[in-house]
């Protein structure tokens, strides 16, 4: 079965976060073994990436403005390919609210951006495990996406 890791750097605070975090994550069960990997929030973003680097597995996606921006179709192809071709583990990485280091950055095989926008990480964290849910329901042909 695929391991799918999300490191995120920092705490959800906000229970109605916690929330729809866990109730996606626990969906995910259904199609791979997710985790999330809460690294503690440090004073500069080096000592985060410090703290990220020895988690990271498998393909590596960091999050950051700057990356190739999917539609969910071409995400959810993109996780498929990964998996054609025998990766049995991906990373994705959310960086703290000064973003990634270049360590970090350079370590990913890819930067990914949602949007142009900025949002707040507990926000970012649903978005991104529900939009690895929605991957994964498209590619197994799951009613979800629309």
């Amino acid at each position: 079965m695929l391991k799918i890791n999300l490191v995120a750097v920092g705490k959800v605070k906000e229970k109605y976060f916690s929330l729809g975090i866990e109730e996606y994550a626990k969906r995910l069960g259904r199609f791979c073994e997710f985790t999330i990997t809460e690294v503690a929030e440090e004073p500069t973003v080096e000592r985060e990436g410090k703290n990220i680097l020895p988690k990271l597995r498998g393909a590596v996606f960091a999050f950051a403005i700057e990356g190739k921006k999917y539609s969910s179709e071409q995400f959810a192809a993109k996780i498929q390919k990964l998996k054609d071709r025998g990766v049995g583990e991906i990373t994705f990485v959310i960086g703290g609210s000064c973003g990634l280091s270049s360590e970090v950055k350079l370590k990913a095989d890819e930067l990914i951006s949602f949007s142009d926008m900025t949002f707040p990480h507990t926000l970012f964290r649903l978005m991104c495990v529900e939009q690895i849910y929605r991957a994964m329901t498209i590619n197994s042909g799951v009613t979800y996406h629309k």
